[in-house]
C-alpha cells in the first residue's frame, strides 16, 4: 500500500511542475535532433518523464502542440527580435549592420539556425508549417525593407536590398562552418557597403 500511496503523488508534482514551455522545448529539442515525424506524445512523455495525462493538461492533441511549437519560433525568432530594436530606437544603418552580424552570435544563433532549418524541411511538407515560415519571411523583409526606406531607397529598391541582405543572413546561419571567422567577417562588411551605397545618378542621355 505504500507505494501505491507514492506514487500518484509523484505523477502530480511531476504534472504540475512542467510547463507548456518544457513540451515545446522537448519538442523543438525532438525535430531538431531527429524529424517532425518524431515529435509524438509517447515518445516525449517518456524522455520527460511523465504520464500522458501530463501532456493533454496542457494541449489539446498533438497538433495543437505543434502549432504553439510553431508560435514559439515565431515569436522568439521575429517579433521579440523587431521588438527590441524598436525599444532602443536603433538608426536604419546601425540597425542594417546589427542584422548582418545577427547569424553571428555564438551558440545561440547556432542554435536558432538549426532550429529555423528543420522548420524550414518541415514546411516543405505541410501547410500549417508552410504558413508560419511564409508568415515570418513577409514579416522579417518587410521590417528590413522599412530600414532601405529609412536611408532613403525608393520602395522597389528597399525591397530589393531587403531581400538581399536577408538571403545572406539565412545563408551565413546555415554555411555557419563555411569559412574561417575573418572570411565571415569580410563577407559581412562587404555586404554592408554594396547595400547602403546609393546607387550612381544615370549620366544625361544614358537611356539613350
Amino acid at each position: 500500500m505504500p507505494k501505491s500511496d507514492t506514487a500518484p503523488a509523484a505523477k502530480s508534482t511531476a504534472k504540475t511542475q512542467l510547463t507548456p514551455e518544457d513540451w515545446i522545448h522537448a519538442a523543438g529539442q525532438v525535430l531538431v535532433n531527429k524529424s517532425i515525424d518524431a515529435v509524438r506524445v509517447d515518445a516525449l512523455s517518456k524522455d520527460l518523464g511523465v504520464t500522458r495525462g501530463s501532456f493533454y493538461w496542457h494541449f489539446k492533441d498533438r497538433e495543437d502542440l505543434l502549432r504553439q511549437l510553431l508560435v514559439s519560433w515565431r515569436d522568439r525568432a521575429t517579433e521579440q527580435i523587431i521588438d527590441r530594436f524598436e525599444r532602443r530606437n536603433t538608426k536604419p544603418r546601425e540597425l542594417i549592420r546589427e542584422l548582418l552580424m545577427l547569424p553571428f552570435h555564438g551558440s545561440s544563433a547556432k542554435v536558432g539556425a538549426s532550429t529555423e532549418l528543420a522548420i524550414r524541411a518541415w514546411a516543405r511538407r505541410d501547410e500549417m508549417a508552410r504558413h508560419f515560415v511564409d508568415e515570418v519571411d513577409g514579416k522579417r523583409l518587410a521590417y528590413i525593407s522599412q530600414c532601405f526606406s529609412g536611408l532613403g531607397f525608393d520602395i522597389p529598391e528597399s525591397r530589393t536590398r531587403a531581400f538581399m541582405l536577408y538571403s545572406f543572413m539565412l545563408a551565413e546561419s546555415l554555411l555557419s562552418e563555411h569559412g574561417a571567422q575573418t572570411q565571415h567577417e569580410e563577407r559581412q562588411r562587404s555586404l554592408e557597403r554594396m547595400l547602403v551605397q546609393m546607387p550612381a545618378a544615370e549620366s544625361p542621355g544614358a537611356s539613350d
